[in-house]
């Protein structure tokens, strides 16, 4: 279960994300610029939304406790160079 809550600190978006599986739980702290959700939902889904896709993007390649602790959603391409095309189908999967 990913919960996805947005946090207000004045600047990017940002968010706070608890990842639960089985008996352990994993938290994120995940900003995203406005510019960056725009372009990887076509202003279609909510920043919430956008998030939760991209972690579980995330958790189809990785254990929830592999993922970073802290870091912008802009770096998951670096890591994963297919993430902005593959995005739209966990998008659509909600």
């Amino acid at each position: 279960m990913i919960t996805v809550q947005r946090v207000d600190d004045g600047g990017a978006l940002s968010f706070e994300v608890v990842v639960r599986e089985g008996k352990g739980e994993t938290r994120h702290s995940v900003t995203m610029s406005e510019v960056k959700c725009q372009q990887l939902t076509g202003g279609k889904h909510t920043p919430e939304r956008c998030i939760e896709a991209a972690f579980r993007f995330l958790l189809d390649r990785e254990p929830k406790e592999s993922i970073l602790a802290r870091f912008d959603i802009s770096v998951i391409s670096r890591y994963f160079p297919e993430f902005e095309q593959e995005l739209p189908r966990y998008l659509a999967q909600f």
